[in-house]
């Protein structure tokens, strides 16, 4: 399938960020203790048009700071009046509680997509057969997929099983037990670790195990499997697929990540410093605002040269997709290669991607 986003009705225009990105919050909604929905709409008439899965970056105002971020839409093509996103407060996350604890109905940002390749569309099962596993606020892009499927009444044989801490913290339970009652192609199934304060738990517990999986899924291996969640979540329904001898060219993940790095990337970055040749040429990265300089070869990505060092900056795809890393540059000079992670108007302001960009002179970054 193309790379096309689901067109919008006939008659009607999509959402362009090229020539207005601003959307207008329409609507917040309370899903758990610590999620929220946040529902918006182009400021001009249009629809949106999307595939179920996948994601925006949003510009946040935050304190001063511009901030971007990554947010899969949770809402489906099928209802393209509005996009929501779904957001659990993050301990500490600057954006996470600013948009629980201030934005509102009627408020504005800026947004750049809709991006992806984490969509059924895209990598489709060839007898209609999908395996959904997400854990915490990984349920948002397995919910577009659901829904869509949902509100055109296709016949997908889909096993949707989400892992919560405890039942208060299944996010969209009630909708998701709801589509499963109505459409009998789709089966729920939740697994929580523990109680919660008022409910004790009496479906799935513990963590997902491969003789849990073979229980809900008998057939799991002859499934499109799409996992989505917390990086120590995924790598762990990674590693049972794997020693089940699942066929992983049809296994799928998507996470935006923006925690610290752990102690085996630390090592594995200082393991690619010593392997550094030193032939090649070295360019000083100023980043103004943290007073922070590194080195940066010629062949590598600011991003990267910055993470070897031991900064922490915002990113996610890496690639130049998503936009999450855009920065100020003030001076110098590099080359960026992106895939639409940012706009023209944007580069000729002297923004780039630090993901993508590699240094032709020494440069100083607005960060």
């Amino acid at each position: 399938m193309d790379n096309a986003p689901s067109p919008a009705p006939t008659g009607y225009l999509l959402f362009d960020p090229e020539e207005d990105d601003v959307l207008i919050c329409r609507a917040v909604r309370e899903e758990t203790h610590d999620v929220k929905t946040f529902v918006f709409a182009p400021r001009s008439q249009r629809r949106f048009g999307f595939q179920p899965g996948q994601f925006m970056t949003f510009e946040f105002e935050i304190a001063g700071e511009t901030i971007y971020r990554c947010y899969t839409l949770s809402g489906a093509p099928t209802r393209p009046d509005t996009c929501s996103i779904t957001v659990k407060r993050v301990p500490g996350g600057p954006v996470s509680n600013w948009l629980h604890d201030t934005f509102r109905p009627g408020m504005a940002l800026k947004a750049t997509g809709p991006m992806g390749d984490f969509s059924w569309s895209r990598h489709p099962s060839t007898d209609a057969k999908y395996l959904l596993i997400s854990g915490g606020s990984g349920v948002t892009p397995m919910m577009s997929m659901t829904r869509a499927a949902y509100d055109l009444a296709e016949i997908r044989d889909t096993v949707f099983v989400h892992a919560a801490r405890t039942p208060a913290d299944i996010v969209f339970r009630d909708e998701l037990d709801m589509m499963a009652r109505r459409n009998r192609s789709i089966r729920v199934a939740h697994i929580c670790e523990a109680d919660a304060p008022q409910e004790s738990w009496a479906g799935l517990r513990g963590r997902l195990t491969l003789s849990g999986l073979e229980a809900l899924a008998p057939d799991f291996r002859t499934r499109e499997i799409f996992v989505c969640g917390p990086s120590p979540f995924m790598a762990a329904v990674r590693n049972l697929l794997k020693e089940a001898g699942f066929d992983m060219s049809r296994h799928h993940e998507e996470s935006f990540n923006f925690e610290e790095l752990s102690g085996a990337e630390q090592a594995e970055v200082v393991e690619a410093t010593e392997d550094m040749a030193p032939a090649v040429r070295t360019f000083r990265i100023e980043f103004a605002k943290t007073r922070r300089v590194v080195e940066c070869p010629e062949d590598l990505s600011i991003l990267e040269a910055a993470k070897r060092a031991g900064m922490r900056l915002p990113s996610s795809c890496t690639k130049g997709l998503c936009g999450t890393c855009k920065s100020k540059k003030v001076s110098g000079e590099v080359a960026m290669t992106h895939q639409g992670g940012i706009r023209q108007r944007e580069i000729d302001a002297g923004q780039i991607l630090i993901c993508c960009s590699k240094p032709l002179s020494d440069v100083v970054i607005e960060r």
